[in-house]
This record gives structure tokens, sequence and C-alpha cells, in this order.
């Protein structure tokens, strides 16, 4: 049976769990399918459980060194010395049981949905339990131990011989991903997050072109800190169309990250759920104007795990499988049923309300100097357009 498109997701992917007070908390995933169960916009047949991802296919990115740092310190048998050589036991990615097995899980199960697309039994899958951006060869960093997304490009390079376009609207910058792959031209990472003038990891500059080979394949649009939603969609619309009709990929892999968001307690954004209604839209458009549909999706950051979360994740799924129009109201049952887990009052619409937020009296500064961004990041592209 094929499906259109699938749903990765196993309870376990829930163990990924640093501590009960680590803004990182995968109870989201459970949150989000519950909204979409509730609004009938999912069925069992295309929910696919993940798998574990081998050491060898965490090897295609980390080094087996550090892997095994993981799995000593996921047991309890790492000296905290040893384990801040390879930034576990910090306070952005604490050690937790088991957390090899764990991270293992997220790993593969992006994996799983790299194998859904590119054999044809889905066009699209979605892995909302993905998305560590972060981490690095050696090294785990910003809540992230194992980078799935590195993998799985690393993956799909080698099993299935594709050029990949990788798509960050993560707040944060990708910095993991881009870094994977800055010297290689059958790899392009574009990353729309805001500034590291304010916010981790720092990076993420217009000047990060890539080097060697791989020099013009790398892209990284960095907002101001407060832009709202028009100022970003148009960051967004326009480096992505332009980046996808120059790189012509044979998949796209998109990192979904929630946190662009005014409500997000670890960013300083000013978007609401509008950017959330039109990120798939476009990349949905692209996958199928390039890739003949091959679109996989996952998750990333969105600390805002009440208000946020499951909402733009779900209008995710609702746009990866075609079920947008009219949007459904969020149901009163989910509204009841996590409402008292929430220490918020849930959203009973699918808009934010229009005085979410006091006017930002920078706005007009702030959207000259991202258009000034977005012209800089995209002039290499623009400047070769003219040539030709």
């Amino acid at each position: 049976m094929t499906n259109e498109s699938v749903f990765i997701f196993s309870e376990d992917q829930l163990k990924y769990k640093f501590n009960s007070h680590h803004p990182f908390n995968q109870l989201r995933l459970k949150v989000t399918l519950d909204l979409l169960r509730r609004l009938g916009a999912i069925n069992n047949q295309q929910i696919v459980q993940p798998r574990y991802a081998s050491d060898e296919e965490l090897q295609l990115i980390h080094d087996s060194g550090y892997i095994n740092a993981v799995k000593l310190a996921g047991s309890d048998q790492l000296s905290p010395e040893k384990a801040e050589n390879f930034g576990l036991g910090t306070e952005d990615t604490p050690i937790f049981p088991g957390m090899h097995e764990a991270s293992a899980l997220l790993v593969g199960g992006t994996l799983t949905a790299v194998d859904y697309v590119m054999t044809g039994k889905a066009k699209h899958a979605l892995n909302l339990g993905g998305g560590l951006h972060h981490g690095f060869k050696g090294k785990a960093s910003g809540f992230c131990i194992y980078n799935d997304s590195s993998v799985a490009i690393k993956y799909l390079q080698e099993k299935y011989k594709v050029r990949v376009l990788y798509v960050d609207t993560d707040a944060h910058h990708g910095d993991g991903v881009q870094w994977s792959f800055y010297d290689d031209p059958d790899v392009c990472t574009l990353s729309i997050h805001e500034t590291g003038r304010y916010l981790f990891p720092g990076t993420g500059n217009i000047n990060e072109r890539g080097q060697g080979k791989g020099y013009g394949y790398s892209f990284n649009i960095p907002v101001d800190a407060f832009t709202e939603d028009e100022s970003w969609l148009e960051a967004y619309r326009t480096s992505l169309s332009e980046v996808a009709a120059f790189f012509k990929p044979d998949v796209i892999l998109t990192q979904n990250g929630a946190d662009s968001h005014y409500l997000d307690p670890l960013t300083h954004l000013s978007s609401t759920m509008k950017i959330y209604q039109e990120i798939p839209k476009l990349a949905h458009s692209i996958a199928h104007q390039y890739c003949d549909g091959k679109w996989i999706a996952v998750g990333g950051g969105g600390y805002d795990i009440w208000r946020v979360v499951p909402r733009a994740w779900s209008l995710l799924w609702l746009e990866m499988t075609d079920n947008t129009c009219p949007l459904p109201d969020i149901p009163e049952d989910w509204l009841k049923e996590w409402q008292k887990n929430a220490p918020v009052p849930l959203p009973s619409s699918w808009d934010d309300p229009t005085d979410l937020y006091p006017p930002i009296p920078r706005k007009a500064e702030i959207t000259e100097k991202n258009a000034q961004t977005i012209e800089k990041a995209l002039y290499p592209i623009r400047s070769h357009r003219k040539s030709m």
C-alpha cells in the first residue's frame, strides 16, 4: 500500500528527554499528533514506526569515538571531564539514561522517512522527532546529540545518489548541517534565522557561502530581532524560490523549527501563525516543481509546546496531505484534554489575535535591514543570472 504522505512516530521518541525542567520537551510530538487525530486529519495507516539508526549509519557524520562517548554517558560510565570534551553534561545538553538509544531512534526516524520517499512508498514523509540541526561530528550542541538531518543527507547521497536542498526555518541557525556539507556542491543549504548577534549559535552570517567546490552552495538569511510576519515571509519566499531555481534539487529536506513565533520563550522574533501557514505551502510547491514531489520534513526547535508547536506542526501535516481549505476548528475535546496539563490558556483558533504583541517601534528600520540582507545573500545568484 502506498500513502501520499507518511507520519513517522513512536511513543519511544518521547524518551529523548534531558530532565523535567529542560525547555526541549518531546511531549509536543504527542500533543501535536493528538490534535491531528481529533481533527480527523490522520489515520493509523499513515503512521509509520521509526527504526533505530545503526552505528554505521551514525558514522556517516559522527566520529566513532563520539558515538561511544554518548553510549558511555547514557549508562553513567563517562567522567564529567571527558563528557565536557564531547559537549555532554552541559546546561544545554545534559546527560540522561539511554541517551544513545533515544538519539539513534530520532535519527532512524528521519532515515525511515528518507526510505519511504526515495523508494516510492510515499511522496512526502514527516518526522517531527527529528530536526536536531546543531549536532556536530564529534560534539553535542544546543540540545542536539546526533544530527539526524546531516546523517540523512549523507545517507541520501550514498544510497540514492541525489542532490539535496536543505531548508531550515528554525529561529536558530542550522549550523551543524551547514558545516557538514560546507565543501559539497551536491548539497545546498538555506537557513533563515534570527541574527546571531543576539541568539545561539551566533553563526549564519551572509558571508558563510561554502568553501572549495562547495562555495556558493550555502545561503543564510539572518533576519533582525523583532522581525514580523511580512518581512520574514519576504525573506523566505524570495530566498527559497531563487535558491531552488538555482540549485534544481532532486529532493528537498525541510527543517521546521517552530520557534520564530512571538510567544517562543527562547527567541526574539515577532512572527505569528501566519508564517506557519505559509512555510509548508512553498516547500510543497518546490518539491513538486523540481523533485517530483520528493519532500522529507523534520521538526526542530519550538519551546512553547502548548500554544505554538501543535498548531504550527499540524499545519505542516495538513499541507503535506492537501487538507488545508477550509481549516477545521480546533477541536473542543483537544482543548479540554490538554488544558489541564498546560500552564497557559490554549488557543481555540488557528490564527493569533491581532493584538498578540504591542507595535514594534523599529518596524520600518527592521524591514529595510532585512531587505538589504536578502539582496546581499542572494547577490551571487542574481549576478550570475544577469551575466548569462
